[in-house]
């Protein structure tokens, strides 16, 4: 099925509608913000696999690094506390 786009106010109103046709109908979308692409919603099997399915995911990238920064953290105060202060 061809690409549809979408934008974000429609998607939100037709959620399950449009859930429905990728599933069923293969039907693929591209999500618009503003009149801008910046998504595409298709169906899991059409995505490509990672190039190297042995390495660790970008998830589990994250919580090696958040392990790591926090073996040096150095702060009496936690990192949230650090962010909170600074959007006061």
């Amino acid at each position: 099925m061809k690409d549809r786009d979408i934008g974000v106010r429609e998607l939100k109103i037709h959620a399950s509608e449009i859930i429905r046709k990728v599933k069923e109908k293969r039907a693929q979308y591209v999500i618009t913000h503003r009149g801008r692409p910046v998504a595409i919603l298709t169906p899991v099997e059409e995505v490509q696999p990672a190039e190297n399915p042995e390495s660790s995911s970008a998830w589990d990238e994250l919580i090696r690094l958040g392990k790591e920064i926090g073996q040096g953290w150095q702060s009496s105060q936690t990192s949230t506390e650090i962010l909170s202060e600074m959007r006061r």
